[in-house]
């Protein structure tokens, strides 16, 4: 069940709200509709995510104390729920690449498995660590109760694909909020922007993304190659981004301020500024859980330098078990050292259209190999790019460029070149009293009624699309 599927939309959001403004129970109305929905989409390993939640509310209890061994139960914890995330995400993969060498010492080849990869886990796994992390380090206070800490990491707005929130942003929350109309209002707008970002954007340009990266070398040319990687960068900014307001318009209508996850990051003029602004809540954890324990930029350059590979090794590989994964990582990484080394201050200097060129050039490249399953893949799609290619492509972009693709196209090129973002302002409007509606906000909600309703014809008539960060 996601939130552009008819069951959610017709279904289990009607039901929801109805039962959350009737009842007094508002945490277990919510709780138990956060369970409703992972078990929708995940009934064999709802067990799991209980399991792991129960194990880091008690390492919670016992690195919240004065126990000479805090460090020890963190370091429990961290390894615990870091093992659970390998064998799921990563063991397969492990054994795939050790089993060469098992070979050519003459060992008999060890099998390799196959577990299904649960919904959501890199994302509540990285929660649940946040969580005891947080209260070792004495920057949350641990919760109350069990409920509480299963309600902060089971919450169905931002579960399965983010934004990554940190106890103390919610916990507050968790115990007394307060949702009024001005918060629902703008809830509901962001909702319904974050859903036009999803079904009229990305889903349009996901037919002929994967049309073209299915395309054997052979077929690929190079007008094709770019107009596949130009679908998919723009897929992928708005399939994300548009479960990231959805989520955070949900939150926001039930009382909760989740963090702003893009910042239109195809604007960027370095790729130190992209990271900023493309999935912040990622970039943020990494920063203050990986980068800055291992020595952030205080010990001179090469540790820095060193320090920024490690980060990216892993975000790559955060995403999934997989040589392009980190390949596109290292990417990033080598171009944030290459800025650090001196680049940045000619991107300063440049006329910002060049800097911007510079931007999308490292993210197209590093789309490509994000989107390709294989680096020799990787490679022939940007040979085709290149135009080291003799295949004349027309017929594959008159087959993949319908007219309704062309203008979702040109609207996303133009909602992600957009000086403001195109949504509902990112920061919450608080308690106050939603003013009295002028011609211009009539404009809005009727734009945003018509939208909805196009958003609604489309996803019934054909069957909905996973959003592409549930697979990691």
């Amino acid at each position: 069940m996601v939130f552009n599927s008819p069951v959610f939309l017709y279904l289990f959001l009607p039901l929801f709200i109805a039962a959350y403004a009737l009842l007094p129970w508002k945490n277990a109305v919510l709780l138990g509709a956060s369970l409703l929905f992972y078990a929708w989409g995940e009934p064999l390993f709802i067990g799991l995510m209980l399991a792991v939640t129960w194990i880091d509310y008690w390492f919670g209890r016992l690195v919240a104390g004065d126990s000479p061994h805090r460090f020890r139960y963190l370091s429990l914890a961290v390894a615990v729920n870091v093992g659970i995330l390998v064998v799921f995400k990563y063991l397969g993969f492990i054994v795939e690449n050790v089993n060469p060498l098992v070979a050519a010492a003459g060992f008999a080849p060890l099998p390799v498995p196959r577990l299904h990869l649960p919904l959501g886990i890199s994302f509540y796994i990285f929660q649940a660590v946040t969580y005891v992390i947080d209260v070792y380090r004495r920057h949350a206070t641990p919760a109350r109760s069990f409920a509480d800490v299963l309600l902060y990491i089971s919450l169905f707005p931002q579960l399965v694909a983010g934004p990554i929130v940190r106890y103390e942003e919610v916990a507050a929350r968790i115990i007394s909020r307060r949702t009024d109309w001005s918060r629902i209002v703008s809830g509901v707008e962001l909702f319904t922007v974050g859903l036009a970002k999803k079904v009229l954007i990305a889903d349009t340009l996901s037919g002929p993304a994967d049309r073209i990266f299915s395309l054997p070398p052979a077929q690929l040319g190079c007008a094709a190659a770019w107009f596949g990687a130009a679908c998919f960068a723009l897929q992928i900014f708005f399939d994300f981004s548009g479960y990231s307001d959805m989520a955070i318009g949900i939150g926001r209508a039930l009382g909760f301020d989740f963090p702003e996850n893009f910042r239109q990051p195809y604007r960027s003029t370095s790729i130190q500024q992209f990271w900023q602004r493309w999935h912040m809540t990622l970039s943020r954890w990494f920063r203050d859980y990986v980068y800055i324990p291992l020595g952030g930029n205080r010990h001179g350059a090469l540790r820095t330098y060193r320090n920024l590979f490690i980060v990216f090794l892993l975000t790559g590989f955060w995403h999934g078990a997989s040589w392009n994964f980190m390949v596109w990582g290292l990417l990033h990484g080598l171009f944030l050292v290459v800025e650090r080394m001196g680049l940045a201050g000619l991107l300063g200097r440049i006329w910002q259209p060049v800097a911007h060129a510079y931007v999308l050039g490292v993210a197209l490249v590093g789309w490509v190999f994000f989107r390709t399953e294989t680096i020799p893949a990787a490679l022939a799609y940007l040979r085709s790019m290149a135009g080291m290619s003799d295949v004349v492509s027309v017929d594959v972009l008159g087959l993949a460029a319908s007219p309704f693709v062309v203008c979702m196209l040109c609207a996303g090129v133009v909602i992600a070149a957009w000086p403001e973002k195109l949504a509902a302002a990112a920061e919450s409007p608080g308690d106050a009293a939603v003013p009295t509606p002028t011609w211009s906000d009539s404009l809005r909600y009727g734009g945003l009624t018509l939208t909805t309703l196009a958003c609604l014809a489309l996803i019934t008539s054909y069957s909905h699309k996973a959003f592409i960060y549930f697979r990691f």
